[in-house]
């Protein structure tokens, strides 16, 4: 079996909405996806984009996918890499694909002069816990996340 990962290209726009829908059934929020093919082309690699994406391919078919962005650290007064999502199908996971997918960010990270790789996982999610604690990994127990969409985003903007 041979793991590769590669650059995402827009013709994997339709691959990575599989996936995000795949990963979004998984964490019991299908109806949360409202991305689409058109969507996702343009907010990765139309002018202005800030998130990236590769692809993981086992064999030369596409197995899994990770988009990350940069953040920022104020107190280290660096940029940092944050992963939104990783995605390995159910057949090739425990292949050392979601690894080398974290080792390719990691790589990317260090390239970029990242002071720092995040990334959030659901709490239940047991096996990505156990695969994120094995590769030295620590939760950062101390934050609570928040976040605002729909609704709520558009009260707090027009108050």
């Amino acid at each position: 079996m041979a793991i590769s990962i590669r650059d995402a290209v827009p013709a994997d726009a339709a691959t990575i909405l599989r996936f995000i829908t795949d990963l979004a059934i998984y964490e019991k929020a299908e109806d949360e996806v409202e991305a689409t093919v058109e969507l996702l082309t343009d907010s990765l690699f139309g002018t202005g984009s800030v998130s990236r994406a590769i692809i993981c391919e086992v064999d030369g078919a596409p197995a899994g996918f990770a988009v990350w962005f940069y953040n920022y650290s104020t107190w280290q007064a660096r940029k940092g890499l944050y992963l939104e999502d990783l995605y390995v199908t159910p057949e090739h996971r425990g292949s050392g694909a979601g690894k080398m997918l974290l080792k390719h960010l990691a790589r990317i990270a260090l390239a970029e002069g990242c002071g720092r790789f995040e990334w959030s996982v659901l709490d239940w999610n047991e096996p990505a816990i156990r695969v994120y604690e094995a590769i030295g990994a620590e939760p950062l127990s101390e934050w609570t996340r928040y976040r605002l969409t729909g609704k709520e985003l558009e009260a707090l903007a027009s108050s």
